[in-house]
């Protein structure tokens, strides 16, 4: 008898210290990106940031008494390997929700396996519009983002075009998802102001030579060529004009903004202007902090943030993720989803103020009133209207714009 009573106290202790162990287990958050090849200027970026926001929430406790792990993955910018690391996230290593997802054919190519698993994602950077739909006539939707979707930036393009008296309008867009859905949200935002482009071309990744679209565009009478893609190509479609002798404006996606781009085009690329939820200018205390942060801790080449866009977003989508996990008091997929449809706090963001950023119906965090306009200047994005910096410095919120 005496014997049984010693080894039920050794196995009280065990399980105690199991108990305990169990709870202060990580907890682990998957990040999928590019972080090598012709998108790896953003993933790299949105990854640093991710780095940087999971590293300040660690050192000031964690998550419910946890710390939070990173699990990063390098997709290569191609959707089978998105494929291979979405089960590889959900089978192997357990994780309780995502971050990342750079390129739209990758998000929408992976996403199924978590919406499956029921593990939130948080898509911090892709903005083909149908990201965060696929799943819509489903009870629940497991796939969020905190980054200006296509149906956002086309208008804004457009409305841009439009403003600085451009009638002749050609599209240049790259042939992946991201590039092709681009190109039909350009399309629908033209025809709404009763406008059809005079060229409408196609290009590969990796393509050097856009000799032939652009001389469509120019046979065509183009005065401004509106694109759809990724910094390398949209370079040589900056130094495909200059060859030609033909220098018509670039107004196009968020993605002039990549380091690629502005690097290798060059001169030839300067005055490009694009959608920018985030520029790399200390105009609130919160921004400074960050960009402070991030310069001393990953020293980007002439403390220029390679996409800066990637990194302000893939910080906030860290701190969106916490305080859902936080609030659901748990990491269960279906209690974090329900938290981050029903966010009861603000969350103080790069980018905006995050205030009730989602609902059950709507998993968008950005909206119309958020992006501005950023111009490449002598190697930088800056502002490029005075009143978007004022307007800048105001930290803004969803709820605020659904409010007006």
């Amino acid at each position: 008898m005496k014997t049984y009573f010693v080894k039920l106290a050794i196995a009280s202790v065990v399980l105690s210290f199991s108990g305990l162990a169990a709870a202060a287990d990580p907890i682990k958050i998957g990040v999928d990106g590019p972080f090598t090849g012709g998108s790896s200027s953003m993933g790299v970026s949105m990854r640093d940031g991710v780095r940087l926001a999971t590293d300040e929430i660690n050192k000031a406790g964690g998550v419910l008494g946890r710390k939070l792990q990173l699990v990063e993955r390098d997709d290569e910018a191609k959707n089978e390997r998105g494929v291979q690391i979405a089960q590889e996230l959900i089978n192997k290593e357990k994780v309780t929700a995502v971050v990342g997802y750079i390129n739209t054919g990758v998000s929408l190519a992976s996403h199924r396996f978590f919406q499956e698993a029921k593990i939130p994602v948080m898509n911090n950077v892709a903005t083909g519009s149908i990201v965060t739909q696929q799943f819509k006539d489903q009870p629940e939707n497991y796939i969020f983002r905190n980054a200006a979707h296509d149906s956002i930036q086309a208008p804004m393009i457009v409305e841009e075009a439009m403003k600085r008296g451009f009638k002749k309008v050609a599209i240049l867009a790259d042939s992946t998802n991201y590039g092709q859905l681009g190109r039909e949200d350009l399309e629908k935002a033209l025809s709404a102001k009763g406008i059809k482009p005079v060229a409408s071309e196609k290009f590969n990744i990796k393509d050097v030579d856009m000799t032939a679209q652009l001389l469509k565009a120019k046979e065509a009478g183009a005065e401004v060529v509106l694109t759809y893609g990724i910094g390398p190509e949209l370079a040589q479609i900056a130094n495909g004009m200059t060859k030609l002798g033909w220098k018509v404006p670039m107004i196009g996606s968020w993605t002039l903004s990549m380091a690629n781009y502005i690097d290798n085009a060059g001169p030839g690329g300067e005055g490009a202007r694009m959608p920018q939820t985030f520029i790399q200018q200390a105009d609130t205390p919160k921004r400074k902090a960050f960009i402070d942060a991030y310069l001393k801790t990953f020293k980007p080449k002439n403390n220029r943030i390679d996409s800066p866009v990637s990194a302000a977003q893939g910080y906030d989508s860290i701190y969106l993720l916490a305080a859902a996990i936080k609030q659901a008091n748990s990491t269960e997929g279906p209690k974090v989803r329900e938290a981050l449809e029903n966010l009861g706090t603000k969350v103080d963001g790069v980018v905006m103020t995050y205030d009730k950023p989602f609902t059950k119906t709507d998993h968008e965090a950005v909206t119309a009133n958020i992006p501005v306009f950023g111009e490449v200047k002598d190697g930088r994005v800056v502002f490029a209207y005075a009143e978007d910096m004022k307007k800048n410095a105001t930290v803004k919120s969803k709820a605020a714009a659904v409010k007006k």
